[in-house]
């Protein structure tokens, strides 16, 4: 079987298609790391998704999606920028993603299946991590005493669905802040309200250039002391942080400095693989993008580490972040894209289509050479789909790749 590519020229070449990787779910849970694939939303496909429409989700698609995540043994860390928020997930949205992802977590658990592959007595929170911002609240500009009100309203609505709360970074909290004390000042306040351990969340401008400058500086040392400071005034209520900076020496040097019992979650989408595997006498945990689009190869690379493979680990994970570093290029804030056209090549969607409209956000040479580089590292999960799936679209183009094999 053979491929159509679309090369930036317009350009068409074909390519073998490859097998699927073989990698297997897990059947115990998995030990050494704790990983969540940050999923991403299925729009309903007549609904008017367009651009600044209130989202229209398809939740049939969106919730089995979660489920096939954790059916890999892997958490899902839901309503953060991979689902699209701030860029088509509205706040009404956002808080039914929330309750409806919480309930299907809790279905999952009583799923023999699902919960076999979580450790004995694994709650909500253990499957499912939300994010908590103060985006609900409209106004452009919030004080700083009402920045800690709308983080508070946000944490207490995702506690109460049971999940594990992700502090994101707040656009309010960058505009208003003046200071490093200040937000040390709101992260107090915040973290005292907190009931159960919550994971931190540093979100770097190549996703959000709204954040410059966040934890008080644009230099990355001074804002990881500010960061550290906040961690460190009370470690028991953080339970992890996600640096999500591309930057690989800068997560490392803020992980040689965390508290014992507190997690680095890593978010480089760029770099993951040897943060991951270990490296500096360390390693990271993850709460990735990448991995909503690599779930399997994500579960079986910790698979072999908990089977004493550290050389196929790397091997999966490099693969992975090969693939990664394409789909998350910049404009990086536009990798949801990329994310939702392997959801659809894979089968988990019926159309590639974003809320927001956002599937427009890549070209066509840009999709192209994520199929390619998915077949070369074993990413595609039903090849012969993947192919006719991408076949049409190209063709729905005016390109002409004639049709082989059963169309789905």
């Amino acid at each position: 079987m053979e491929l159509t590519l679309l090369d930036e020229d317009g350009t068409l070449r074909r390519v073998p298609m490859g097998e699927a990787a073989a990698f297997s779910k897990p059947t115990a849970p998995l030990r050494s790391r704790v990983v969540y694939a940050a999923a991403h939303v299925a729009p309903k496909v007549h609904a008017d998704n367009t651009p600044g429409a209130p989202a229209d989700i398809d939740w049939d698609a969106t919730l089995a999606f979660r489920r096939t995540v954790w059916s890999w043994g892997l958490g899902v860390a839901d309503a953060m920028d991979t689902a699209q928020r701030n860029m088509g997930l509205d706040a009404a949205a956002t808080r039914e993603l929330i309750s409806r992802s919480a309930e299907a977590a809790r279905e999952a658990l009583a799923d023999p299946a699902i919960a076999a592959v979580f450790p004995e007595g694994a709650q909500v929170g253990d499957l499912f991590a939300a994010g908590v911002s103060t985006d609900h609240r409209p106004e452009a500009e919030l004080t700083l005493d009402e920045i800690v009100a709308a983080y508070r309203e946000q944490l207490a609505a995702t506690e109460a669905t049971g999940a594990t709360a992700v502090l994101m970074a707040s656009r309010h909290l960058a505009r208003a802040a003046g200071s490093a004390q200040d937000y040390e000042d709101v992260y107090r306040q915040v973290l005292e309200s907190a009931t159960a351990p919550v994971v931190l969340h540093w979100l770097g401008t190549a996703f959000d250039p709204n954040l410059e400058g966040y934890f008080g500086s644009t230099n990355t040392a001074e804002a990881s002391g500010t960061l550290l400071r906040i961690i460190g005034r009370d470690p028991a209520k953080v339970r992890g942080v996600k640096m999500s900076l591309l930057d690989d020496a800068a997560e490392i040097a803020v992980r040689e400095q965390l508290p014992e019992g507190v997690l680095m979650l890593t978010g480089d989408d760029f770099h993951f693989s040897h943060l991951i595997t270990g490296s500096h006498g360390g390693y990271s945990h993850a709460l990735l993008g990448a991995f909503a689009a690599t779930t399997p190869a994500a579960s079986a690379a910790i698979q072999a580490l908990d089977a004493g493979d550290e050389a196929g680990c790397r091997r999966i994970l490099d693969d992975a972040e090969k693939l990664a570093v394409h789909v998350f290029s910049a404009p990086t804030y536009h990798y949801k894209a990329g994310v939702a056209f392997l959801a659809w090549l894979n089968g988990h969607q019926q159309a590639y289509q974003m809320v927001g409209g956002l599937h427009a956000a890549r070209s066509l040479p840009h999709l192209s050479r994520i199929v390619e580089l998915a077949a070369q590292t074993g990413n595609l999960e039903d090849p012969a789909l993947a192919a006719e799936r991408w076949h049409s679209l190209l063709r729905g183009n005016g390109y002409d790749v004639p049709a082989e094999g059963s169309v789905r």
